[in-house]
């Protein structure tokens, strides 16, 4: 029985991951940190991290905050964090990686298994397709979403560009300029409204043909699903970081 805490057990995430743990055999939910200390159902949650009771793993699904708070908690207790926030900065990012020099972090800005397989794809396409297809990123979320481009977005956009030598420049407004597109542009454009839960489409634009990579979150368990995956995955292992790649790695021939 692997024995988690959830940080922003309060968001809709949090009780996405209860409803999804609460149906599993293998793991159970112990505790919970937020913005203040209460409950959920039987769940004790907490103000703060030095609060906790001792547990297995972290999954994070709460700001760049929290995410770094999280880390840097891992790191000082020897406690595995599955960290899932997005909008991180580099400086945050950094944290996440000295950190796992003591723990295991895992580290993904989306955790549906749907996502990261649509990002082994693109790097494929890019590989056979790369500078003859125009390549276009269109991201949509819902209205509440904080940042854009989705972190997503810039996971896959990412995936491509280190599969091309680093050799595109990403173009995320054309409003400003009048001129024809250039060979080496990666435009990523951005939709926000109503409740749409998450969509990516990945377009190789050729001359008389295009390529749709597409993925859609049809609800918020795609992502609690493969959090409560990484959290299984990172649980006991030693120190290091790790991505979905890891999780993948078996699963795809091509990872």
């Amino acid at each position: 029985m692997t024995d988690i805490v959830l940080q922003g057990i309060y968001g809709r995430m949090g009780h996405a991951l209860i409803e999804k743990i609460a149906a599993r055999q293998d793991c159970r939910v112990v505790a919970g940190v937020d913005r203040e200390a209460g409950k959920v159902g039987d769940v004790p949650v907490y103000a703060s991290f030095e609060e906790l009771p001792k547990a297995d793993v972290i999954i994070d699904f709460s700001s760049p905050a929290g995410a770094v708070a999280a880390a840097q908690y891992g790191a000082a207790h020897g406690v595995p964090c599955v960290i899932c926030s997005t909008g991180l900065s580099a400086e945050d990012e950094a944290v996440l990686e000295d950190a796992s020099a003591k723990t295991p972090i895992f580290r993904s800005a989306n955790m549906s298994l749907g996502v990261n397989v649509l990002i082994e794809l693109a790097r494929q396409a890019t590989r056979v397709l790369s500078g003859e297809f125009d390549i276009e990123i269109v991201e949509k979320h819902h209205h509440n979403k904080l940042d854009a481009p989705s972190g997503t977005a810039l996971m896959i956009a990412d995936a491509i560009n280190a599969e091309a030598s680093n050799s595109y420049e990403y173009v995320y407004d054309r409003s400003q300029v009048r001129q024809k597109r250039g060979a080496k542009e990666l435009g990523i454009s951005s939709v926000r409204g109503g409740g749409i839960v998450g969509e990516h489409d990945v377009l190789f634009c050729g001359p008389e043909e295009v390529l749709t990579l597409s993925h859609s979150a049809g609800s918020r368990g795609v992502f609690a699903d493969g959090a409560v995956q990484a959290a299984l995955y990172v649980a006991g292992r030693q120190p290091g970081y790790y991505t979905m790649t890891d999780l993948l790695r078996g699963k795809l021939p091509c990872v």
